[in-house]
Order: C-alpha cells, then structure tokens, then sequence
C-alpha cells in the first residue's frame, strides 16, 4: 500500500463504467475506467466514479470494489440519450460535481467529461488530467457511411483540453501523437498508459466445431462492421465460416443493424451472420476463445481493447492499420494487421488463417503470451506514475 493513498475522481459524464461494453455506447472505455479504478482501489488509493444518471432506477451510489465508488449524478433527462445530446448537459454536470469530494486530482474521460470537470478542478485548485478514448476526426477527413460530423464544439473542447490540462493520459503511442500533433498538446504533459487485460477471464478454451468469426463492439458506422460482412462473404464457400458479431446499436444509429441486414442477404450470407447483441464480460470471454478469428475493422480505433482480449484467449486476430491498433496487434506476431479495405484481401487473409493451422496456432501461441504480460495492475502503476508527477509539480 501506497505511503501517501491518493483520493481520485475518474469523471465519466456520458456512459457508466458498470454497463458492459457493446450496450448502446459503452464500449472499450468503460472496461478501461472499470479496471484501472478496481486496480487503483486495490493499490490503496480512494476512487470515485462520477457518471451522469441515465435511469430513475440507478442508485445514488454503488461499490466496485475495495476503496471505490461509482456515484450517479444528476444532469439532464434520467434516460438514455443519443451520444451527442451530452454535449447539452455538460454544464449540468458540472453543476452537480460541486457536492463532491475533496479529492487529490480529477482524471476526466472523453471531452465530455472533461469540459464538465475542468472548471472544478481549476476552482479547488485541483490538477486536472484528461483521456479521450476517442478524438474527433479531422475535419477534412471523409466519413463512413451512415456516420455524422462531430460537432463544432467538439473540434474546440478537445483542442482546449489539451493545451490547458495539467496532463494527457493517452492509451497508445498513435493516440499521443494525435494529442501533440493535432490537438497541440504539450508532449512533455502527454502520458501514454497501455491498457490491461484479464487473462484469467480471457484464456484459451475448445474452439467451436463449426468455425465462425468474430466482431463485437457498438454496432456503429465507425466500426466498420459491413467490412467484417463482405469479408466473410469473399471467402471460398468450402470454406467459409459464420460471422457472428455482438453487440448493441447506440442510439444515434439505430438502424445500423438493419443495414448490416441488409447487406449480409444482398450477398448472400444473410443465413451465415448470426446478431447476438451485447454480450457479459464472461459470455465475451467464451465467445472469443471460441472462435477460429477476430476481426477489428474498426476505421479508428485508440487502442481497440477488443484485439487485446481476443489476443489474451489465444485467438488470431486480424485488424485494421487504424490508430492503436498497431500496437495492440503486432503484425504477423499476433495477429494481422491490414492497411487495405477491399473485402478480398480481409477475406483472403481470414481464409489462410482458417486453412493454415501451423500459421493459426504460431498467431495464437504469440498472442497470448503477449496478453499475459500486460495486467491491469501494472496499467494503474503507469497511472499512478503520471499522477504523482501532476500533483508534485502544482
């Protein structure tokens, strides 16, 4: 235990860290703040999570874990809203962290959070760190189908949180590099902390006697989810495999899922791509030991936790060249990384995988040693560090 326990506030305006991953617009973010909260609580610092109340029925507080605390408070409508609506009740929330504390430091996350919880810290004189998980795309950048433009306020918020924070926690070297380069931060206030993984709950298990893939995450445009199809749908039938994908629609893209439908049928699939909606940490685990491959055709990703999990059940991963998912997949090490779209080279690679067992098990084999290093403990380690030197330098 630490000499000196930091009390900790981890803001999380728009989603809980207790939802589970793939439900509306929970995704690797609230594994990541789960995790490094329960590690940190576990090294003997106090942790509170503050999240916006999304339901009447959720309490005012509730334990996960020794030494920390997910409080839900008050700011807008007790429902779900469509991601961008919190960009509305910022304020409010920030308004409602005014009952809270004391703490030693406010560790923001995405800029939602982070345009709440400045103006707290900087009244408290409090240091204030701030993670995106996500960042804005460039302006001139093309969007995906069916995606939407960020909002101005958005492009301004992210720029200000990093040039006027006391520090950037970012979750990989692609996404520091966008912080400084982009967002004009400066790299000396810029950490990057890796990720963990549980690989007690994502091991190696039976695969399933009829191969199939898998994709999970938010059922998003962003996800590229209609490249994982066409994917599938390239590879010889005597070999083809299933696709399953897990997951849940946000609300801003409802009918993503029958889109995805509709292009699995236009291709003559639709009997092979099986929905099977968000699924528990430990229904995920399973799903992912399972399966012959994952696929992360994600068009952005920070990190992408997912190839991280799937690399920790032992399970080939072949990814897009997008942001951290270079570094969470190391290229025909643990998985395959692909800078091309076209589905024939996705799916080409997916089959050499299914047919090469040699080539399959070498992936596997990689992957999970790679995975058995990289623990949650040591990820809040990384945390601690970048705290102690925020707080040591006000």
């Amino acid at each position: 235990m630490p000499s000196t326990p930091l009390r900790i506030a981890l803001v999380c305006l728009h989603t809980s860290p207790a939802s589970d991953p793939g439900i509306g617009d929970a995704g690797g973010m609230n594994v990541v703040v789960r995790n490094q909260a329960v590690a940190l609580g576990a090294l003997g610092h106090e942790v509170e999570v503050l999240t916006r109340r999304s339901s009447p029925d959720q309490p005012e507080s509730t334990s996960l874990g020794d030494g920390v605390v997910l409080r839900f408070l008050d700011a807008g409508p007790a429902e779900p809203l469509a991601k961008g609506m919190h960009e509305l009740y910022m304020a409010d929330f920030g308004a409602a962290l005014e009952a809270f504390g004391p703490y030693d430091i406010v560790h923001s996350h995405h800029w939602f959070s982070g345009i709440a919880a400045m103006p707290y810290a900087r009244e408290r004189g409090l240091p204030h760190l701030q993670s995106f998980h996500s960042i804005a795309a460039d302006p001139a950048s093309p969007l995906s189908d069916g995606e939407r433009p960020e909002s101005p306020g958005r492009l301004a918020g992210e720029a200000r949180l990093a040039v006027e924070s006391d520090g950037v926690v970012a979750i990989s070297a692609a996404e520091a590099e966008t912080v400084v380069h982009r967002l004009g931060g400066d790299p000396d206030r810029v950490h990057v902390v890796p990720p963990g993984v549980d690989s007690v709950m994502f091991r190696p298990g039976a695969r399933s006697e009829t191969r199939f893939v898998v994709a999970a995450g938010r059922l998003d445009p962003l996800k590229g989810f209609d490249l994982a199809i066409e994917a599938v749908a390239a590879i010889p039938a005597d070999v083809r495999p299933d696709l399953v994908i897990a997951g849940e629609e946000s609300v801003d893209y409802r009918s993503y899922p029958g889109e995805l439908r509709a292009l699995a049928d236009g291709l003559g699939i639709g009997d092979r791509v099986r929905f099977v909606g968000p699924q528990p940490r430990a229904d995920l685990a399973a799903l992912l030991r399972e399966a012959a491959v994952a696929v992360v055709p994600s068009h952005s990703e920070t990190y992408g936790l997912v190839a991280l999990e799937a690399a920790a059940s032992g399970t080939p991963v072949v990814a897009a060249a997008a942001g951290g998912l270079r570094e969470a997949v190391v290229d025909g090490v643990t998985g395959v990384v692909l800078r091309s779209r076209a589905p024939e080279v996705w799916g080409s690679t997916i089959e050499r995988i299914l047919r090469d067992g040699g080539f399959a098990a070498s992936l596997a084999t990689a992957a999970r040693v790679r995975a058995a290093g990289l623990s949650w403990a040591h990820s809040a380690d990384g945390l601690v560090a970048a705290y102690r030197q925020v707080t040591s330098v006000r």
